[in-house]
């Protein structure tokens, strides 16, 4: 397996496996697949090329098969913190360390940015696997938000997540 920061030559892939996402997952991002099906390629080339936002893909033998984003804040007061959003695995990837590695990356890539103190996420609250995972890493719960989507006639609670990094000292 291969962890890679992806760019815009990822484009397809990366749309490929965001649809296959929001269809088999859809109570876990706050975008719907019927929001992102028709976006033009041309928004997933801008957002695998911004300066704020990270994403990394998974691969095995050239196939992408786990995604997620970090994204740090930019305002002068906020620039200490960044954010996790849209991990996924593919269903028949999954308990092979594949999320482990990709939130290994996203730390990394924290600590290498030198400012980034502290990092937020927000996980649907049923979802076992995920807040075990981000609490091996260090994650904590600040926050329950009750009701925080919303699919047809059915709400799922989220919480809210931090882990605090180590201060990192200028070199």
């Amino acid at each position: 397996m291969e962890i890679r920061h992806l760019n815009g030559t990822d484009a397809i892939r990366y749309r490929t496996l965001r649809l296959q996402a929001l269809q088999m997952s859809p109570e876990a991002f706050g975008s719907s697949y019927e929001e992102e099906k028709d976006a033009p390629l041309e928004q997933y080339i801008s957002k695998l090329e911004s300066d704020v936002a990270f994403t990394f893909g998974a691969f095995d033998n050239q196939e992408l098969i786990g995604t997620v984003t970090f994204v740090k804040e930019t305002k002068r007061k906020l620039k200490h913190r960044g954010s996790i959003f849209a991990l996924f695995v593919k269903p028949d990837k999954r308990k092979l360390g594949v999320a482990n590695a990709l939130i290994k990356e996203v730390i990394n890539k924290a600590n290498e940015l030198k400012v980034i103190e502290q990092i937020y996420l927000s996980v649907v609250a049923s979802n076992i696997a995920a807040k075990n995972l981000y609490s091996k890493f260090g994650f904590h719960t600040f926050a329950l938000e009750k009701h925080a989507l919303k699919m047809e006639n059915q709400y799922f609670d989220e919480e809210h997540m931090v882990l605090f990094l180590p201060l990192q000292k200028e070199s």
